[in-house]
C-alpha cells in the first residue's frame, strides 16, 4: 500500500473542490424573439420556466444583440464584435488570432456542449473547428418540423424516423449531452450551449400549443401592444413612451410576389388593424398564435433541460444566461418546402413568417425590427440565473450591455480575470457583467457600436445615434435616458454630438474592419446562407 503525505492528500483534495466549485454554464439562445415575447418581460404567452428563472435571478432591461443571427452568434463564441472577425461581412475564415469560447474555455478545464443552430460560417465544423465536446447541429432547416440536414459531432445524421420537432430535438440533444457528462465527467465543470431555432420563421407550433392562443390575439396588434407596454411600466422594464407604428415600413425580405401564394390574407406592411378586412384579421391574428405557440414550447424544452440540471445536482452552481439573436422579424417571404395553402396554419406544409405587424408588437415599446439596429432589432431579453452566485432574486439590472459581454464574463467566473490574447489579437471590446450581477451599478464602457446591411448605430452613455440603409447619409440623435422609443430625433439641436459621434463611428469602422484582415477572394459580403 503506497502512504501519500498528508500535505499532499490535502492539496489534492484542495485543488479538486477548486476545480468542482467553478460554475457551470448554459446559455440559451431564441431565434427571432422580441423584447417583450416573454412573460417576465410583458407578454401575455406562458412562460413559467424562464419567468421562474427571472424570478430567482436578474433582468437586464438594456442588453442588445447584432440585428441579425450569424453576427450575433460570432460575437457570443469568440468575444468580438462582427466586423473585427470577419463575419459582417463574411469573409469565410477567422483572422489567425481567433479562438472561440469553448476552446478558451478547454485550457480552463471546461467541457464543451452545442445543441441546435449553429450559423458561425467561419467555424463551420462545430467540433472540429469550433472546439466543442459533442455538437448536434440542425445545420438546415426550413421547416420546424423536418431537418433538411442536421449532424451529430460533425458528420451527418440520417432523416429522422417519426415525429421530429425542432425545439423539442434540441432540447433532447442538449440532455443527453448533460447526462452524459454526468456519467462520465463528473465533477468537471461545462458549458451548454443550446441554440433553439424557435421562433423564426417559417412559424410552425405543435397543434395542442396553437390550440392555447386561438383567441388571444383577435383584438389586434395596437390593443395587445398597449397591453405589453403596461405590464412593462408596471415591472419597472422601462421609462419611455411606446414608439409609434410604422406602417411605411415594408418586410425587408421576400417578394411581393410571395403575397401571391401566401393570400389575401398576408401585407408587407404593419398597416392600421382597423384597415384589414375580416379575412386578414384572422390570418395576422393566427400568426401570432402560432408565434405564441413556438415560444410556449421553447419555455417547456427550457424546462426539460433545467429539470436535468437538477437531476445531476448541477443547478445550483450553474450560471444560466437567456437571450435572443435579434429582434422578432418583420420578414414575409417562401422558400424551403414551400407553403400550401390548403394546409392549417402552422402545420408542416404551410410557410409563414410573423411579419410587420406581429413583429412590432413583439418588439414593444421599440421600434423597428430585425436586420434595422434602432432599439427593436437589437433589444433583447436577457436573463441571468445562478443561485450559488447571484444572491439577487427577481432584481433588474439597468446597466446596457451586449453580447459582446458575454465571453468576457464567463471567462472571469471560470477563473480569467486577464484573458491572455494571442500575438496580434485585439483586446476584447466587452465587459465582464460580474459586478452587475451582485449590485445594480453601471458597467463602465465607452461605447457600443453596430453595423448590420448599411443600418448603423453608435450609444455613447445614455446617447445614441442610428442611420438606417435606406437613409444613410441622415444621423439620427436620441436620448435613451428618457426616448427609448426613438421618437423624438434630436439631431437638429445637437449637431456637434452628431459629429463627433459619426467621426467615431467612421473611426471604429475602419479599424475593426483592419483587425478582420483583407478580404479572401470571392468572400467580401456573404454570409447570410439559407438560415438566417
Amino acid at each position: 500500500m503506497i502512504r501519500l503525505p498528508i500535505f499532499f492528500l490535502l492539496l489534492v483534495c484542495a485543488t479538486l473542490h477548486a476545480a468542482s466549485s467553478k460554475p457551470n454554464f448554459v446559455v440559451i439562445l431564441a431565434d427571432d424573439l422580441g423584447y417583450s415575447d416573454l412573460g417576465c418581460y410583458g407578454s401575455e404567452i406562458a412562460t413559467p420556466n424562464l419567468d421562474k428563472l427571472a424570478a430567482g435571478g436578474l433582468r437586464f432591461t438594456q442588453f442588445y444583440n447584432t440585428a441579425r443571427c450569424w453576427p450575433t452568434r460570432s460575437v457570443l463564441m469568440t468575444g468580438h464584435y462582427a466586423q473585427q472577425i470577419g463575419m459582417d461581412p463574411q469573409y469565410g475564415k477567422f483572422p489567425s488570432w481567433v479562438r472561440t469560447l469553448p476552446q478558451r474555455l478547454a485550457t480552463l478545464g471546461y467541457r464543451s456542449y452545442h445543441s441546435g443552430k449553429w450559423h458561425v460560417g467561419n467555424a463551420p465544423r462545430v467540433v472540429a473547428d469550433a472546439g466543442f465536446s459533442h455538437s448536434y447541429h440542425v445545420v438546415k432547416q426550413d421547416n420546424h418540423f423536418h431537418p433538411q440536414r442536421h449532424e451529430l459531432d460533425d458528420k451527418p445524421l440520417p432523416e429522422p424516423e417519426g415525429h421530429w420537432y425542432s425545439s423539442i430535438a434540441i432540447a433532447d440533444h442538449a440532455i443527453d449531452f448533460l447526462k452524459g457528462h454526468a456519467q462520465q465527467h463528473a465533477g468537471t465543470p461545462f458549458f451548454s450551449y443550446v441554440a433553439f431555432t424557435a421562433p423564426h420563421f417559417p412559424i410552425q407550433a405543435l397543434p395542442e400549443d396553437i390550440a392555447k392562443y386561438k383567441d388571444t390575439y383577435t383584438q389586434g396588434w395596437p390593443k395587445t401592444r398597449a397591453a405589453r407596454f403596461e405590464r412593462q411600466k408596471k415591472l419597472g422594464l422601462v421609462a419611455t413612451t411606446l414608439s409609434d407604428p410604422e406602417p411605411q415600413i415594408a418586410a425587408p425580405s421576400g417578394k411581393e410576389s410571395d403575397l401571391e401564394i401566401l393570400g389575401p390574407g398576408e401585407t408587407r406592411h404593419a398597416v392600421p388593424w382597423e384597415s384589414l378586412t375580416s379575412e386578414q384579421r384572422e390570418f395576422q391574428a393566427t400568426k401570432e398564435a402560432i408565434h405564441a405557440a413556438m415560444i410556449d414550447r421553447l419555455d417547456q424544452e427550457v424546462g426539460r433541460v433545467l429539470a436535468q440540471l437538477k437531476a445531476m445536482n448541477a443547478y445550483e452552481n450553474t450560471l444560466i444566461l437567456f437571450l435572443s439573436d435579434n429582434g422578432a422579424s418583420a420578414e414575409i417571404m417562401v422558400r424551403g418546402l414551400g407553403h400550401d395553402k390548403a394546409a392549417p396554419m402552422g402545420a408542416a406544409a404551410s410557410y409563414l413568417c410573423l411579419g410587420p405587424g406581429g413583429s412590432t408588437v413583439s418588439n414593444t415599446p421599440f421600434r423597428r425590427h430585425k436586420i434595422w439596429v434602432h432599439e427593436g432589432g437589437i433589444s433583447t431579453p436577457f436573463i441571468a440565473h445562478w443561485p450559488q452566485g447571484i444572491r439577487a432574486k427577481g432584481e433588474l439590472r439597468h446597466t446596457p450591455g451586449h453580447v459582446i459581454d458575454v465571453v468576457p464574463t464567463l471567462l472571469a467566473l471560470a477563473g480569467e480575470d486577464k484573458p491572455t490574447m494571442p500575438e496580434n489579437a485585439p483586446p476584447f471590446p466587452g465587459r465582464s457583467l460580474a459586478p452587475a450581477f451582485a449590485n445594480d451599478e453601471t458597467i463602465s464602457r465607452d461605447f457600443l457600436f453596430w453595423n448590420h446591411s448599411g443600418n448603423r448605430a453608435l450609444r455613447e452613455g445614455d446617447w445614441k445615434i442610428v442611420s438606417a440603409a435606406d437613409n444613410h447619409d441622415a444621423w439620427e440623435l436620441y436620448d435613451l435616458t428618457t426616448d427609448r422609443a426613438e421618437s423624438n430625433n434630436l439631431a437638429g439641436k445637437e449637431p456637434e454630438r452628431v459629429k463627433a459621434m459619426a467621426e467615431r463611428w467612421e473611426r471604429l469602422e475602419k479599424e475593426y474592419v483592419a483587425q478582420a484582415g483583407p478580404k479572401p477572394a470571392g468572400k467580401a459580403n456573404k454570409g447570410k446562407g439559407r438560415q438566417e
